[in-house]
């Protein structure tokens, strides 16, 4: 399931991509099937990045990867360890809800994007995700948990301060809040729900498919429960 649109970024042969907290690397292994583009991902899971090298690795063997190269990494989003300047396009999907120090990590985004290039960072939106919180304390205060919820003039505010400009804004998948309703209202670690696991499965089979009728039931409830909200940036 990807929250950011590639279409919209520059993904042409030379460039070179940052998934910065790449998780199990659903955004890296999309960049990787575009041609010519090299990825670098990074994440402090380390189980969750060995997946995204052994899918990365598995592109490699079937023939799905396109790109010039790819590389995965341990590393802080707070202290990144490249170069000034060095990234065409920098992903942050989901990530900054997650850390003490999020002026630091948007600092550190921008550091490492060419002037003039893209940036996309994706967070859950406040509305849906404030029920989350008020359904369940153990959601949002276990270890690794979401720290905070972000509305919108707050973030903008962050970005734009960190030297970034705003281009667009976009709203995705609304089917997949009242699933995580469903869950913060019986217990988020519970996996003997069997609501909960039938909707996992309706929205498994729906990323798989990808039918009319639901990607349009999708696109009109964005506007008023997606589950996430993607900004797209540039740096100055």
């Amino acid at each position: 399931m990807l929250t950011a649109d590639f279409a919209r970024l520059p993904m042409r042969p030379g460039a070179v991509i940052l998934d910065a907290g790449c998780g199990t690397g659903r955004h890296a292994c999309e960049a990787y099937r575009w041609n010519g583009v090299g990825v670098v991902a990074v994440d402090m899971n380390l189980d969750d990045l060995r997946k995204a090298t052994y899918t990365l690795y598995s592109m490699d063997d079937d023939g799905a990867g396109k790109g010039s190269f790819w590389g995965t990494s341990v590393a802080d989003i707070t202290a990144l360890p490249f170069e000034d300047d060095f990234f065409d396009v920098v992903l942050c999907s989901e990530v900054l809800e997650h850390i003490p120090d999020n002026r630091g990590a948007i600092r550190e985004l921008v550091r490492v994007l060419k002037p003039g290039k893209d940036m996309v960072v994706t967070v859950p939106r406040y509305f849906p995700e404030k029920i989350c919180w008020l359904l369940s304390e153990e959601y949002h205060n276990e270890p690794g948990g979401h720290i905070r919820i972000y509305k919108r003039k707050e973030l903008l505010a962050l970005l734009e301060e960190a030297g970034l400009v705003y281009c667009h804004r976009e709203y995705r998948h609304a089917l997949h809040s009242p699933y995580w309703w469903l869950k913060c209202l019986v217990g988020h670690r519970r996996d003997d729900s069997r609501v909960v696991n039938s909707y996992r499965r309706f929205l498994e089979w729906d990323i798989v498919k990808r039918p009319p009728l639901t990607k349009t039931v999708d696109k009109l409830l964005n506007p008023l429960i997606s589950k996430s909200v993607v900004y797209y940036l540039k740096k100055n």
